[in-house]
């Protein structure tokens, strides 16, 4: 689900989201309501999702997770437990690039100006 700010959107999604705007919307629909699906909190579904991006070498969803999480109130140690839980199954190269996307955007979080 895209519950990210428009300006915090990877370009490549707002540029498939221009083009195919039925699809993104068909996309965001099932998001919300596999969401609402069950008990889970936004913090606890962000770290589920943070953990299903390493399983995927997905680096753009992963930060896009992180930071979600961070949002709803994790810490960036409960976020590096999330990414370390990988580590036996999806292996360590898959485990410590993860780790690396993560720390980008812990930082990108700090160094971003506050409203």
């Amino acid at each position: 689900m895209t519950t990210d700010a428009p300006d915090k959107l990877p370009g490549t999604y707002k540029r498939f989201a221009a083009r195919f705007p039925q699809l993104t919307d068909c996309h965001e629909t099932v998001a919300r309501a596999v969401e609402q699906a069950g008990p889970l909190d936004a913090k606890t579904l962000s770290l589920i999702k943070i953990g299903i991006c390493v399983g995927g070498g997905l680096e753009s969803a992963l930060r896009s997770h992180v930071r979600r999480a961070t949002q709803a109130g994790a810490t960036e140690q409960e976020i590096e437990q999330a990414i370390l839980l990988g580590m036996n199954t999806c292996g360590f190269p898959r485990t410590v690039a993860a780790w690396s996307w993560a720390q980008v955007q812990f930082e990108r979080d700090r160094n971003e100006p506050k409203d």
